[in-house]
């Protein structure tokens, strides 16, 4: 038999079908054949899924790309830090508009929180409110990954030295004679 399958001749598309199924079922037994002389035997059972229901992946083929990152961060050890930038990034949305107008977070570390405030009263609201601003960033995070919330107020440093400032004693002797 040819390898080559002709629909002319006047032949039905049906017949040139049937044919050409013959030829396929034909060149399988053929391939199959060689296989098992060559000690390779076909499956007899298709191929099944893993248990957790996706597919296979080989290791060549591409990842989807948000599935690529976060592997690429599970395997670096970047997850915490990068979530914690994503809700540092989040302010507004995790503590409310008004809150966030006058408060920011500085750092994260061991578990504690820096917020600074821009004024004292805001920093005391954010005090008041800490037990449940943890609450709501292990909402963001994770149980447990924020343990404490520390408040810094208004820069209240060393007065700065200027050409404005008069230098000498303070107290009672400046005023009185």
């Amino acid at each position: 038999m040819s390898d080559e399958i002709s629909t002319g001749g006047g032949q039905s598309p049906k017949g040139s079908v049937a044919r050409g199924a013959a030829l396929a079922r034909e060149k399988l037994a053929q391939a199959k054949s060689d296989a098992l002389k060559r000690g390779q035997l076909p499956r007899s059972e298709p191929r099944r899924r893993s248990g957790s229901g996706a597919p296979r992946r080989d290791s060549g083929d591409p990842l989807p790309f948000g599935r690529a990152i976060r592997d690429l961060l599970a395997a670096r050890g970047w997850e915490q830090p990068v979530a914690v930038g994503g809700v540092f990034g989040r302010w507004p949305e995790i503590v409310g508009p008004d809150l966030a107008a006058h408060t920011r977070p500085e750092s994260f570390e061991d578990g504690e929180v820096l917020v600074a405030a821009d004024s004292t009263a805001w920093a005391t609201q954010v005090r008041l409110l800490a037990a449940t601003l943890v609450k709501r960033l292990n909402e963001e995070l994770g149980d447990g990954t924020v343990t404490r919330v520390k408040v810094r107020g208004p820069g209240a440093g060393p007065r700065p030295e200027g050409g404005l400032r008069v230098r000498g004693s303070r107290g009672p002797g400046d005023t009185y004679g």
